[in-house]
């Protein structure tokens, strides 16, 4: 079920949310590029530490569908039983695309896994509880939020891992 917008809206939207997600992506990887081949090279890393050309490729694909989940909220109706779940899951959204901003410059820039350790579980609750709202709205929209729930699971994992070792 959708709102009455008109397509030009709607397409408007969707951009939108494309340019702000993209540009929380370019904001870490300015803070996350100089810290790659000198201090991360660096840090004693555990066995499944995956390579970094493949971290790239795999935000740049999670940030458009986190995007495209978002529109699709965005997208239900304002008015009627739904409204103040709508939005619930969009202020869920924005505050964990808050924390996964903060964590990239407090990992990379500031070098501190301890802080960082501590901002990837909030952020990993966050998308925990904006994924279940977003399921609760347009279960398409929870489910694309599942892999990045998984990658994330997946980068506490090496967070806690980097900090234990280093």
């Amino acid at each position: 079920m959708t709102t009455s917008t008109s397509p030009r809206r709607s397409r408007l939207a969707l951009l939108s949310i494309l340019v702000l997600c993209y540009g929380v992506a370019a904001l870490g990887a300015l803070s996350t590029a100089p810290s790659i081949p000198t201090w991360y090279a660096t840090l004693n890393k555990p066995s499944f530490n995956p390579p970094n050309y493949l971290f790239a490729p795999v935000w740049t694909t999670l940030y458009g569908i986190m995007a495209i989940a978002a529109w699709l909220i965005w997208r239900t109706p304002r008015e009627g039983p739904t409204a103040s779940r709508r939005l619930d899951g969009l202020m869920l959204f924005a505050l964990q695309l808050a924390l996964n901003a903060l964590w990239t410059p407090i990992f990379f820039s500031l070098h501190n896994l301890l802080a960082a350790f501590i901002v990837i579980v909030l952020l990993w609750i966050a998308i925990l509880l904006t994924t279940l709202r977003f399921w609760q709205l347009k279960p398409l929209a929870g489910a694309l939020l599942l892999p990045y729930l998984a990658w994330v699971s997946f980068a506490t994992a090496l967070n806690l891992a980097l900090l234990r070792l280093n």
